[in-house]
């Protein structure tokens, strides 16, 4: 299952603090093929979500994206102009 950084926990809590309505941040992905993840502020998992918590951090990882993040490792960073780049890593 996908875990989450000191960081990537404060970040995430961050993000969804300034949405009105987000209660966590999904994570989902188009094809198990396809390399890119989409990552959106939302209020509820969806059906089949795995639901993912750390430190009041909470992320929603949809079906396809559980399968290529089950052994990652999300973390985060914020950059001098304030903006959000999450990266993944291979669990130690």
């Amino acid at each position: 299952m996908l875990t989450l950084t000191e960081n990537a926990s404060t970040v995430v809590k961050t993000l969804v603090e300034q949405q009105d309505e987000a209660g966590g941040l999904r994570i989902s992905q188009d094809a198990p093929d396809s390399p890119a993840l989409h990552v959106i502020p939302t209020s509820t998992p969806q059906p089949g979500d795995q639901v993912v918590e750390n430190a009041g951090a909470k992320v929603f990882v949809e079906e396809t994206a559980a399968v290529t993040l089950d052994d990652k490792v999300l973390d985060a960073i914020v950059d001098e102009a304030g903006g959000v780049q999450f990266s993944i890593a291979p669990q130690a």
